[in-house]
Formats: C-alpha cells, sequence, structure tokens
C-alpha cells in the first residue's frame, strides 16, 4: 500500500451480551421454598411457571432484572409481589407504575386471574420492557393492559385505579408527585421499598401530608411495603420549623 495512502478504519465488533445461565436445580430449590410457605392454585402456579419460563427467556435479550437475582425469582420477586396482592385482595383494578418485568404487576394479574372484573394496567416507557410485558400477558392469558408512555403522562390511567404499585422505581417523594390529584384520597398506593424507606419517608413529608401504614416484608427484614392514601402537597404556610418532619406511622408486623 503506498505510504500516502491511508489505511481503511478498522471496524467495530458489536460486544454481545454474555448471559449467566440460571441453574436449574437452583431454581426449582427457590420455588419449592416459596410453595413451602404459600398456597397458590394450580392454575396461578401454571402461569407463574410460564411466567418465569418468558423471563428466563427474554434475559437474555433484555436486562429485565438483576443477574445476581435470577436464583431468587420466586422468594425475592415473586414472593415480594404476592405481599402486595396480600394487601388488597378485594382491589380489582390496579395500576403498576414503572412495570418493567412485572413485579409486581404482572403477578398482580396472575393472583387475580379468576376474579371477575379483574385488571391490571401497566405503565413502562420503555419499549423492550413493554414488548415483554405484553408477551407475557399473551402467554399467560391475564387480563392486563400495557401503556408505553411516562407515568407523568399516564394521569387518565392512574384515575381509573383502586389501588396503585411501584417497585423498585423512585423515591417515596417522587411516587407521590406522580400520583397526586390524579387519584381520589382513599385510593391506597403499595410501594415496596428497601433499607431506606425511613429516611424516604421524613424527605417526603417536607414536601407532602399523607396516611401511611408501614408493612414489615416477608421477603427481607430490612424492607417494607408503605401503604399511601391522602397525598396532598404541603402549603409553603404549613410547612414545619423544624427539620425532622414525619408523619405518624402505622407499623403492621409480618
Amino acid at each position: 500500500m503506498p505510504r500516502d495512502v491511508e489505511p481503511p478504519p478498522r471496524r467495530a465488533v458489536p460486544r454481545t451480551k454474555k448471559t449467566v445461565p440460571v441453574d436449574a436445580a437452583v431454581l426449582a430449590a427457590d420455588r419449592a421454598a416459596l410453595l413451602a410457605r404459600r398456597s397458590v392454585s394450580r392454575e396461578t402456579l401454571a402461569r407463574l411457571d410460564r411466567y418465569v419460563a418468558l423471563l428466563l427467556d427474554w434475559q437474555s435479550k433484555t436486562n429485565l432484572i438483576a443477574p445476581s437475582t435470577l436464583g431468587e425469582i420466586w422468594t425475592r420477586h415473586i414472593d415480594d409481589s404476592l405481599q402486595v396482592h396480600d394487601l388488597a385482595p378485594a382491589a380489582r383494578r390496579w395500576c403498576d407504575m414503572g412495570s418493567g418485568a412485572g413485579f409486581p404487576g404482572i403477578v398482580l394479574a396472575i393472583a387475580q386471574a379468576d376474579a371477575p372484573g379483574a385488571h391490571v394496567d401497566l405503565i413502562e416507557s420503555n419499549d423492550k420492557k413493554a414488548a415483554f410485558l405484553r408477551a407475557v400477558i399473551r402467554e399467560t392469558g391475564i387480563s392486563a393492559t400495557v401503556h408505553s408512555s411516562r407515568i407523568e403522562d399516564s394521569g387518565a390511567v392512574l384515575a381509573k385505579a383502586e389501588a396503585i404499585s411501584a417497585r423498585a422505581l423512585a423515591s417515596l417523594d417522587i411516587l407521590l408527585g406522580f400520583v397526586a390529584g390524579h387519584i381520589r384520597p382513599e385510593i391506597p398506593c403499595y410501594f415496596a421499598k428497601g433499607g431506606q424507606h425511613s429516611e424516604e419517608i421524613i424527605d417526603a413529608s417536607r414536601h407532602w401530608r399523607f396516611t401511611l401504614v408501614k408493612h414489615a416484608s416477608a421477603t427481607r427484614e430490612d424492607a417494607a411495603i408503605l401503604e399511601v392514601s391522602a397525598i396532598a402537597r404541603q402549603d409553603a404556610a404549613s410547612l414545619p420549623v423544624r427539620d425532622e418532619p414525619a408523619p405518624a406511622v402505622v407499623s403492621m408486623p409480618k
């Protein structure tokens, strides 16, 4: 090649996503552990099995959940979601914000699949995750609708709900901002939270007034499900002078 001719640029080689397969024995043991402490119908279990199979298949193409938690799908993700259903079994119209891989929204729809009039609205702006959710709905035959939109633009969907859910989505302060003005005061919101939930409650109470019941989590000692209702923004004149505001919290045991 002549010296005055530059060599062609090197073409980038696309990287393939490496997936860590889940040991079948680990997954089976995790499933058995859940069933040892929970009684579910044969139909519900069949739908959950299909859901897990689809999640594992899609996980190889789309990062739906943290790979480190794949071996705990049943005792961590599914059981965590079933706890939400336990708290409001009579609610028939749910709205799950930021549904992602479907926890808890898809699990809620599976848990109430045979209940007349039951339906779950799933709000998920990520196109790939929304496509996964639609595939699960088709394969399991559950009653649910995927809304490929931002939560901020989904006020009409929120307004139809009898109960709201969200898991691993945003701080309590931000979650309250999502629903405020769109739901009636008596509509309960169930937000699954980790070990920082006490700090989030204090932070949110600087901007919001709300009724709160804290339910202890059965899956993690430091976690909780926050049941929130009667949400209203704090008026500037009513903001507390001290820097440690917090609503009265009713803590429920496991």
